[in-house]
């Protein structure tokens, strides 16, 4: 998605039936046709007087207007291709009646987008479920679901999210996608069972914490809840749009009724430090905090929303990435922690994980959620967050540092390099899954996800340096044609670092 230019491919039934029909008439139109061209053209030659002009013209006409038909209509059953780009939808030749002959759509002119259910169908079942798009000049498409794979269908939807800025999404439609996300996140489909269970859990814990619904509105009106992107414990994230133009991104966090009237406060106060904090911040590469306040009791931050696709999503769908990527992106991403952790007092994320960083548009990454950020205000302090493969060791202790963050980007930048999750509590090596990977980048990524703090990088600008110095030197011996230069042509004399973090490429800062 963050290529900005899809080509998803869109089976359907019409399609299939007329290509059979057609490679079944191949004989006739592919063989015959020409054959009979090329026999009257001869037999005219030989004979001209038995071939009048008039049966040698209708001959050849027939038996070319057959071919030309045959290739015709094969083309349009094999033109199944939709294109999706930031600029609008192309569609095949075959949705053109539906789309009053005119191929190619604007974002602007998407206006709704329902995911349907056919007569008769039992609730949940996809066999005959159908995307509809109604466009506002006219013209409207029922997609089947089953004509695309569940990767496709899923960027398809991601692409009406993303730029489909004044398209209407039904619930189904959202809810839909949340499933396909899911699904490739690796998360199994839940039982009808599960999900009562899990929503009565959800709305009837003693914690009578009930998230907000689509619909709802904040502000006096001026914010309206659009969906729900995440939920747990007592607090939750939504999509929303303020003042009926702008996508935001709204945090929620509740202090349950229960608490103490000290740590109500408490709470309150830390809560109304970290937004007034974090409202600070000027980065283009960080959602900027819009706003934050208080409604009914709950807390709120209003977020800069950033379309694109998170890093998981964007390597599940297209695999492992190359070393010059990921060294643009990991300078990216050093730049981003060298900012926060400059701050003063510094500013620990303790959540730097592919789903909280978004390939936008143009290519570049931003950090998106601050759900885990806090102040560095002593050492003897800190609250366990984040997701175990991306954790710490110090900070599964409570300690979060600087150098907990650098670990959160090591692990990064191993799922990166191998799209696989990296093994919680352990030195990291992607060249251990895929032999490709040079020995610095290796190197580096080992470094970073040292158990020992004293034993990573001293700094995130000092990661920004060396993937700078990486991505320099591959490029001069690039331009120089020298071989090998992937792997720094050393991989002989450093190899790979073991577990303990040994010897190292060179490059590599250390912490002194």
């Amino acid at each position: 998605m963050a290529d900005l230019e899809l080509t998803i491919p869109c089976r359907t039934a019409l399609n299939t039936t007329g290509l059979v029909v057609m490679w079944a008439l191949w004989p006739v139109w592919a063989l015959l046709a020409p054959l009979c061209i090329v026999a009257t053209v001869i037999a005219v030659a030989i004979s001209p007087i038995i071939f009048p002009p008039s049966l040698t013209l209708t001959l050849i006409c027939l038996s070319a207007s057959i071919l030309a038909l045959g290739i015709l209509l094969t083309g349009l059953c094999e033109d199944d291709l939709i294109y999706v780009s930031k600029d609008g939808l192309s569609f095949p030749v075959s949705f053109l009646p539906r789309l009053r002959f005119r191929r190619h759509r604007l974002w602007s002119d998407l206006v709704e987008a329902d995911l349907r259910q056919g007569p008769g169908t039992p609730p949940g079942s996809e066999s005959s479920a159908a995307l509809k798009l109604l466009f506002k000049s006219g013209g409207a498409l029922s997609l089947p679901v089953g004509a695309f794979s569940r990767s496709d269908l899923e960027q398809l939807f991601l692409g009406i999210e993303m730029w489909g800025r004044d398209c209407t999404r039904s619930t189904n439609c959202i809810e839909y996608q949340r499933q396909l996300q899911n699904e490739n996140k690796g998360i199994e489909k839940l039982s009808y069972t599960q999900l009562w269970e899990e929503e009565l859990s959800r709305r009837y814990t003693n914690t009578l914490f009930v998230p907000l619904e689509p619909g709802s509105l904040l502000r006096s009106g001026q914010l309206k809840i659009l969906r729900q992107l995440s939920f747990g414990g007592l607090s939750a994230i939504y999509l929303a749009r303020w003042r009926e133009k702008d996508s935001v991104v709204l945090k929620e966090a509740v202090v349950p009724a229960f608490a103490s009237a000290q740590a109500r406060r408490k709470a309150e106060e830390h809560f109304l430090r970290e937004a007034e904090f974090l409202t600070r911040l000027k980065h283009e590469r960080i959602a900027a905090v819009l706003d934050h306040f208080v409604e009914d009791g709950r807390n709120y931050l209003m977020l800069e929303y950033i379309s694109g696709q998170d890093l998981r999503q964007y390597i599940g769908q297209n695999g492992p990435q190359s070393e010059e990527r990921v060294l643009i992106w990991g300078k990216e991403i050093a730049d981003i922690l060298q900012y926060l952790h400059e701050q003063i007092p510094p500013i620990i994320h303790r959540d730097l994980t592919p789903d909280n960083l978004m390939l936008g548009r143009d290519g570049t990454i931003s950090l998106i959620d601050f759900g885990a950020a806090n102040e560095l205000l002593s050492q003897s302090t800190g609250t366990l967050v984040g997701k175990q493969a991306y954790m710490a060791p110090e900070q599964l202790r409570g300690k979060a540092t600087r150098q907990s963050d650098l670990y959160g980007l090591g692990a990064t930048l191993y799922f990166l390099l191998t799209a696989c999750d990296p093994v919680p509590l352990s030195v990291s090596h992607p060249r251990h899954v895929m032999a490709d990977i040079s020995p610095e980048l290796d190197d580096l990524v080992a470094l970073l996800t040292s158990f020992a703090e004293s034993d990573r990088a001293d700094s995130a600008k000092s990661v920004a340096s060396t993937f700078e110095e990486i991505s320099r030197r591959r490029e001069s011996q690039s331009c120089a044609g020298v071989p090998g230069a992937a792997s720094d042509g050393k991989e002989t004399e450093t190899g790979s670092a073991g577990e303990d973090g040994g010897d190292r490429g060179e490059g590599v800062p250390r912490r002194v």
